[in-house]
C-alpha cells in the first residue's frame, strides 16, 4: 500500500533549475504548455554561476575574421574529434543568436568603446570569442534567465524536490517521483513529457568545483529507465581549482585568468607550459594544461600544497585585475588571504565537467527513450574528449531551447494520456524508507562515510591519470561500497534529514562511477580527458566510436557505437582553425582535409 504523496501534473517537467533547465522551461512554455520545474536546490542556484569566464561565440566584435565556421572546427578539434558533428555545428551557428537573445532579456556584459559585447581570449578559441561580465557571466546568465522565467506565463517551480524515479507508461516517460527535501514528504508528477537538465556529477571525486548537489542524479534518472549514456569516460578536470586551503580545494579559478594573461609558474619560477605547448602556452585546452600541472607536481617542480603558480600581478596593475576579475580577487582575499595583486594563486587540477552524458538526438535533445530529453552538461555529445571553456553557457542556452521546444511538440501530440504506476510508485517509496528502518541489519554503515571512500577510489584510481590496474581497483572499489551503501542506515527521521538524502545520493553516484570506469577501460587509448598511462597514444579505430552504458538486465554493459563522420565540407572547415594540423588528421579523414590552416596561411 502506498504511503500518502502529493500528486502534480502538467504537459511538460523540467528537471533542473540551472541555465539548461530555465531555458528549456521558457521555450516550453512559450510553445503552449503548462510546465513544471522541479529543483534540487534553490531557484538561481545552480553549477551554472561556476562558469564565470564567459559565453563562446562568434560575434567577431574584436577580431572580425571570427566566424561561426571557425568556431565549428575549434570545438571539434578541441574535443579531438569524437564530438557529435551535427550538435557542434547547430551550436556554432545558433549560440550567436542566444547570446543576442539573452542580451534583449536585459542580460549584461562587458562593452567595447563603441558599446558593442565585449569579447576576450579563451583556451584553444582561435580568436577572441568570450562574452563576458567580468569573472561573474555565469551568475548573470542566470539571474537573467530566472527573470525571464517568472515572467513567463504557464510556468510554475517547485524548489528543494528530489526525484528519484522516472515513471513509465509502456516504453515512454510520463512522469516522476521523489520527495520534497525539507520534510521527506512523497510526491509524483505526472508529465507529457520530460526534460532532463541536472548538470554534472563532480561530487564522486575528492577535488571538484562542483558543489553538493551534483550527484549525477539526472544521468542515473535516464540509465535507470532506460536511456543510454555516451562518452563517461570524459570526465574534464579544469587546470586551476584553489589548493589552499583545505576547506577550498578544488574550487574554481576561471581560465578568465589565463584569458586575461596569467602565467603559470612551477616551484622554480619557470614558465612551464612553454615545455608543454609552446604555440598556446596557458591558453592550450584544458586537458593539456591540467596534464602539464600533474607532470610538474610528479617531477618535484610543484607548489607547496600539489599545484603551480598562477601569477596574474606581474601581468597587470591592481586597478585592471580588480575591474577584470573581481570575484577571484574576493575569493583569494576572503578565502585565502592572498591579494592577487600582488602575489601569485596556488591551483591545481579539479574536476569541474563531464564531457559524457545521456545520449540525444542533435537536432531534438531526445534521448533514446521516448517522451524523455536531456540539455547542458547532463547530456552528451557536443563537447567530445574535451571541452573549451565558453562552450558550456552557450550549450545550456542553445540545446535548452531545443530540448524545450521538442518535448513541448511530443507533449502536444503524445502526451494525453499519462498514466502512472502505483507500483513502481510503491516500490520507489518502500526503496527510500528502508534507509530509515532498523531492520536488523548489522553493521549499520555511515553513508558519509561511504562517500568519503567513493571520492578516494575516483580520484586516486580514476582521476586525471589511469591505467589497467587503477580502473580495475576502482572497479572493486565501488562493488565493494555498493555492500557497504546496502547496509547504510540513518535516525533521525525525514525531515530536514541530510544523511537520508545521501544514502540515495549514494546510488546516482554509484551507477555514474561504474560507468566512467568501465567506458574507461573500454576506451584504451589516451585521447582529450582520457589519459591512459598504459596506452599514452591515440588508437585511430577507437576515434571512430563513442561508448554508450546501457542497461543489461540488473547489469550494466559498455557498447561501442560508430560514430558518424563530418561530411568532406564540414571536414574542410577545420582548417579555419589556428590549431589545425594536416598532419594530425586521422586516414578516415585525409582526403577531404585540407593540407595547411587557413588562420595560420
Amino acid at each position: 500500500m502506498n504511503e500518502p504523496y502529493t500528486t502534480h501534473e502538467c504537459d511538460v517537467l523540467v528537471v533542473g533549475a540551472g541555465g539548461a533547465g530555465m531555458r528549456a522551461a521558457v521555450a516550453a512554455a512559450e510553445a503552449g504548455c503548462s510546465t513544471l520545474v522541479v529543483s534540487k536546490s534553490l531557484l538561481g542556484k545552480a553549477h551554472t554561476v561556476m562558469a564565470e569566464g564567459g559565453v563562446s561565440a562568434a560575434l567577431g566584435n574584436l577580431d572580425g575574421e571570427d566566424d561561426w565556421e571557425t568556431h565549428f572546427a575549434d570545438t571539434m578539434l578541441g574535443g579531438q574529434l569524437v564530438n557529435n558533428w551535427r550538435m557542434v555545428d547547430l551550436y556554432a551557428r545558433d549560440v550567436i543568436d542566444r547570446v543576442y537573445e539573452l542580451e534583449r532579456w536585459g542580460g549584461i556584459f562587458d562593452r567595447t568603446d563603441d558599446g558593442r559585447i565585449m569579447q576576450r581570449p579563451f583556451g584553444a578559441h582561435s580568436w577572441k570569442r568570450l562574452c563576458y561580465v567580468g569573472d561573474r557571466t555565469g551568475l548573470e546568465l542566470i539571474r537573467t534567465c530566472q527573470d525571464k522565467l517568472v515572467h513567463t506565463p504557464g510556468v510554475d517551480v517547485h524548489m528543494e524536490y528530489t526525484l528519484t524515479r522516472l515513471l513509465k507508461d509502456g516504453d515512454r516517460v510520463c512522469g516522476a517521483i521523489g520527495y520534497r527535501r525539507n520534510d521527506g514528504r512523497f510526491v509524483a508528477i505526472k508529465a507529457g513529457a520530460v526534460v532532463l537538465a541536472t548538470g554534472g556529477w563532480g561530487r564522486m571525486f575528492r577535488h571538484t568545483s562542483n558543489s553538493w548537489e551534483g550527484t549525477g542524479d539526472g544521468a542515473a534518472l535516464a540509465y535507470n529507465a532506460g536511456a543510454d549514456l555516451l562518452d563517461m569516460e570524459f570526465m574534464q578536470f579544469h587546470p586551476t581549482g584553489m589548493m589552499w586551503p583545505p576547506g577550498v580545494r578544488g574550487l574554481l579559478v576561471t581560465e578568465a585568468v589565463r584569458g586575461e594573461g596569467g602565467i603559470l609558474k612551477n616551484s622554480d619560477g619557470r614558465r612551464f607550459m612553454l615545455d608543454y605547448d609552446a604555440k598556446k602556452m596557458e591558453l592550450s585546452s584544458r586537458d593539456v594544461v591540467a596534464r602539464s600541472i600533474y607532470k610538474e607536481v610528479k617531477a618535484g617542480r610543484g607548489s607547496p600544497h600539489g599545484g603551480a603558480f598562477l601569477d596574474i600581478a606581474s601581468v597587470h596593475d591592481a586597478v585592471y585585475i580588480k575591474s577584470k576579475l573581481p570575484s577571484m580577487y574576493e575569493q583569494f582575499h576572503a578565502l585565502a588571504a592572498v591579494d592577487i595583486t600582488q602575489e601569485p594563486m596556488e591551483v591545481g587540477p579539479t574536476i569541474h565537467y563531464t564531457m559524457g552524458g545521456v545520449r540525444v538526438e542533435a537536432e531534438t535533445a531526445a534521448t533514446t527513450v521516448p517522451g524523455l530529453y536531456a540539455a547542458g552538461e547532463v547530456a552528451g555529445g557536443l563537447h567530445g574528449a574535451n571541452r573549451l571553456g565558453g562552450n558550456s553557457l552557450g550549450d545550456i542556452l542553445v540545446f535548452g531551447r531545443c530540448a524545450g521546444i521538442a518535448a513541448a511538440e511530443f507533449a502536444k501530440s503524445n502526451g494525453v494520456r499519462r498514466n502512472v504506476s502505483e507500483t513502481e510508485i510503491a516500490e520507489e517509496q518502500r526503496s527510500m524508507l528502508a534507509y530509515l528502518d532498523d531492520d536488523g541489519v548489522k553493521p549499520v554503515e555511515n553513508p558519509y562515510l561511504v562517500h568519503v571512500d567513493l571520492q578516494k577510489a575516483m580520484q586516486d584510481d580514476a582521476g586525471i591519470g589511469r591505467s589497467e590496474e587503477s580502473l580495475t581497483r576502482a572497479l572493486n572499489a565501488i562493488g565493494e561500497l555498493r555492500l557497504r551503501a546496502a547496509r547504510a542506515r540513518v535516525g533521525g527521521g525525514r525531515v530536514l534529514n541530510p544523511g537520508w538524502h545521501t544514502c540515495r545520493d549514494l546510488e546516482n553516484m554509484f551507477v555514474i562511477s561504474e560507468a566512467i570506469v568501465r567506458s574507461a577501460l573500454s576506451r584504451r587509448e589516451s585521447r582529450g580527458s582520457q589519459w591512459r598511462f598504459d596506452f599514452e597514444n591515440k588508437d585511430e579505430t577507437l576515434g571512430q566510436v563513442n561508448f554508450a552504458v546501457r542497461r543489461d538486465g540488473e547489469g550494466m554493459k559498455v557498447v561501442g557505437v560508430p560514430l558518424e563522420l563530418m561530411p568532406p565540407e564540414a571536414v574542410k572547415r577545420l582548417a579555419k582553425s589556428r590549431f589545425y594540423d594536416a598532419a594530425t588528421m586521422p586516414s578516415y579523414y585525409r582526403d577531404a582535409a585540407p593540407a595547411t590552416s587557413e588562420a595560420g596561411a
